[in-house]
């Protein structure tokens, strides 16, 4: 069965809301807008609609503050007391941004002790990516919107948006189920550090991300295999065992296979994957969010067609 089918098949089983696009280079495997982007007023989700892509956001903090690293403005085993000089907490010291970019930090509130000594573990932040973008802002003196609309201004992503420009147009509703099995609009997608989870993207916006940053277009090559290094271990909910770099997460010894991220934020749950080997990406976001008391449902679509998709990429 043509790669194609197999994800029909998929988003059928799934009663899929969302789009999905995957590519090989400039070649377009499977394009395609189902659902609502409002449940209420049975309006189609179209191919260009823009989606809060949670988590997906990390890999872009990361690329900025990578672009910093490679200009010298930002030293990565550098303590945050020294681009963050206002924090007067005793880790301020300690923490190193390398540890902020790695979830290894051990902070877990800005007004308490360490978790854990600071390298010593992994405790996934979305606090230690906001900090990330206060020190962006230290180091370049302006906000970190302006920094982030910039990067998407340079690489055509004009569909991409840090969610404070509010000048996106074409955002769905997010939905949520509840316990009842009924789905309902929530008001809090974009409740989380825009830095760690709140970005505002469309499935070819990012598409054309995976491809960039893995050409080398975004961050230099060297760079990108810092991103692509392993540096922390984790039992992820959905992936089991996971290997973390700087906004990108892979299977053990497959960074060169499969590497991306997965998202979610209230009432979204999206993927952005990149196949090295096989040059292929894929994106799938959508915009309703069932069975989250069961995360692997949740994803059920996404986790399919990625497996899918590493199947044929296997096959090539």
């Amino acid at each position: 069965m043509r790669l194609a089918q197999k994800i029909d098949s998929i988003v059928a089983a799934g009663e899929f809301n969302g789009v999905v696009l995957v590519t090989r280079e400039e070649t377009v495997i499977y394009r395609g807008a189902f659902g609502y982007s409002d449940l209420e007023a049975k309006t189609p989700i179209i191919v260009d609609n823009q989606f809060v892509i949670g988590s997906i956001s990390k890999q872009i903090t990361a690329a900025l503050v990578l672009r910093e690293f490679e200009k010298g403005t930002i030293d990565l085993d550098a303590k945050l007391k020294k681009y963050l000089p206002e924090l007067e907490q005793e880790w301020s010291s300690i923490v190193t941004v390398h540890q902020l970019l790695t979830h290894t930090h051990g902070i877990v509130n800005l007004n308490e002790d360490l978790e854990f000594e600071a390298g010593s573990q992994f405790h996934y932040s979305q606090l230690g990516f906001e900090l990330l973008a206060k020190i962006l802002e230290s180091v370049r003196g302006v906000s970190f919107e302006k920094l982030s609309m910039d990067l998407f201004a340079e690489l055509q992503l004009t569909s991409t948006f840090h969610p404070d420009t509010k000048q996106y147009d074409r955002l769905v509703k997010g939905y949520e189920e509840d316990v009842n099995g009924q789905l309902n609009y929530v008001t809090t997608s974009l409740a989380n550090y825009a830095a760690a989870g709140a970005f505002i993207s469309t499935m070819d916006d990012l598409n054309a991300w995976n491809y960039l940053l893995h050409a080398g277009k975004i961050v230099q090559p060297t760079t990108l295999e810092r991103m692509k290094t392993r540096y922390a271990t984790r039992i992820h909910p959905i992936f089991g065992t996971v290997e973390y770099g700087y906004g990108l997460l892979f299977r053990a010894n497959e960074e060169n296979v499969q590497i991306g991220a997965l998202g979610y934020a209230d009432g979204f749950v999206s993927a952005a994957y990149y196949f090295p080997a096989a040059k292929m990406s894929v994106v799938v976001l959508s915009n309703v969010a069932g069975d989250l008391d069961e995360f692997k449902k949740t994803f059920v679509v996404h986790l399919g067609i990625l497996e899918a998709t590493k199947q044929h990429a296997d096959q090539e």
